[in-house]
This record gives structure tokens, sequence and C-alpha cells, in this order.
């Protein structure tokens, strides 16, 4: 089971900011996932009470769900990993290849 994290128990953390980097997963039809990385290369995913991944329909919900934490930013990756030449092998990018990579996007919510 992957490691996982509720915001009530992100909230709890002291020098969360200082602790964690956001990465926001884009996914196939407007669906965005949150993980946050770790010092240790930990990767813990936000789920909610029950469980369950939380699911955001947009980047300004997630800057409404951690600004209040003191969050001000996160780094915008993309999950698919597939070539659209026929016969190129496409490889899986690891966690800390996905941060490099991304997006970087500012949380601010009015």
């Amino acid at each position: 089971m992957p490691d996982t994290m509720t915001l009530d128990q992100l909230a709890r953390q002291k020098n969360r900011t200082d602790h964690y980097q956001i990465e926001i997963q884009a996914l196939d039809l407007g669906w965005y996932f949150v993980r946050l990385h770790d010092s240790n290369q930990t990767v813990f995913t936000l789920v909610d009470d029950a469980g369950d991944t939380c699911r955001f329909t947009g980047t300004q919900w997630v800057s409404r769900a951690l600004r209040p934490l003191g969050f001000t930013h996160a780094t915008l990756t993309w999950s698919s990993v597939a070539d659209e030449m026929v016969g190129v092998t496409a490889s899986v990018p690891s966690p800390e290849e996905m941060m490099a990579h991304g997006t970087r996007v500012s949380f601010e919510t009015r």
C-alpha cells in the first residue's frame, strides 16, 4: 500500500512547508492528484478520511486546500509516458525526474 496522508494529518505537522515539496499530478479528463515529497524521498498521496485519493478538478482547488496551511507553490506534472512514435519505448520517470521537469505553479487564493 502506498504512503498516504490526509489534510488533517498534514495540518498537524510542524514545519510542514519546509519538509514537503508539493506535486500536482495532472491526469486525463481534468483530474488532479496531490503528492507530497519529503526529504527522505518518500512520496505521500493526499487522501480523504476514507483513504481514497483526493481528486481535484483544477489547480485552484489544490491552492484553496493547501494555501491556508502555508504552502505557496507546487510542481505540476503529467502522468502520461506514452510515446506516439511506433516502436519507440518510453520509460516511467522517477519521482525526482517528475519534479525536476514539471511546471511550477503558484498558490494564490482569492
